[in-house]
């Protein structure tokens, strides 16, 4: 049987014993693209492979123009904390990778085009 993201209570290997991987979007992604090659190993008799969850870190938007995060990987030892309109940027640029995924390349440039023309023409505050 498989089973992959918030039903899976998958242990975090390397981690101490009894450390779960968190319930967080990166870890159903990462739990999806092992299983879809599992699943390709098992339908070719080829044994199966362990999970192992890399965490990149997390971004949390606090608003339009804000956002903080902490960053994991390569680009430091331990966490690279950011936040402000570069850790909203990079939260935009997630959330557009995501859109990708879904939509396809060309509708998303196209709504995110209209989504500049739109900005600049509507106000700001709406009063009712």
């Amino acid at each position: 049987m498989f089973v992959f993201g918030d039903c899976a209570a998958a242990p975090w290997l390397g981690e101490p014993a009894g450390t779960l991987i968190p319930p967080r979007a990166q870890a159903a992604h990462q739990q999806a693209v092992h299983l879809a090659k599992q699943l390709r190993q098992r339908l070719d008799g080829k044994p199966l492979a362990d999970f192992h969850y890399h965490d990149f870190g997390s971004l949390v938007s606090l608003g339009e123009n804000w956002a903080v995060g902490g960053l994991m990987g390569n680009l430091a030892k331990g966490t690279l904390f950011v936040e402000g309109y570069i850790a909203r940027f990079m939260y935009n640029m997630l959330y557009k990778k995501h859109q990708v995924g879904l939509h396809g390349f060309w509708k998303v440039a196209l709504n995110s085009v209209s989504g500049f023309i739109r900005r600049s023409t509507t106000p700001r505050i709406k009063l009712h």
